[in-house]
This record gives C-alpha cells, structure tokens and sequence, in this order.
C-alpha cells in the first residue's frame, strides 16, 4: 500500500500548513494505512503524530527532514578549519 514519507504539518515553519489531524483524516479518507510526517529540523509534532495516527488506525512513520553541512556554525574564519 502507498504511504506518504515526504509530508510536512503545521510544525515545518513557513513549509508546512495543513494540521496533524488533518493530515491523519485525509491520509485515512484515501484509504492508506500508513502516514509519514517528515516536518523540517524538528519533531515537535512528533507525539501528537503518533497518537492521532494510533487513534485512527493509521500506522505512524516519523521521521525529519535534516540538513548536513561541512564544518561547524562556530567556526570563525576558515584558518580555523582542520
């Protein structure tokens, strides 16, 4: 069966906008068994995710959009750099 793993709720800012139970609804009203919430940097949704999808017989995939980059945001100036 189909599941969506690349989905954000209101909790990916300025990325996201639909709510997590309207995401579980719908994701329900079309049949799937699985939904995935994938929200940018952060898992604040990640619970109430899961108790919504667990209430609706939905099977919860959590997981997070990440971003790696080379080196470190406290670096300050590139001789400083291995």
């Amino acid at each position: 069966m189909f599941a969506h793993l690349h989905t954000h709720s209101e909790y990916s800012l300025l990325d996201g906008l639909s709510t997590i139970p309207d995401l579980v609804a719908r994701a329900k009203a079309l049949g799937q068994d699985a939904l995935a919430i994938t929200d940018h940097g952060a898992l604040y949704g990640a619970l109430k995710f899961y108790e919504e999808a667990r209430a609706n017989e939905l099977n919860p995939i959590i997981g997070l959009e990440a971003y790696v980059a080379p080196g470190s945001r406290l670096e300050r100036n590139p001789s400083e750099r291995t």
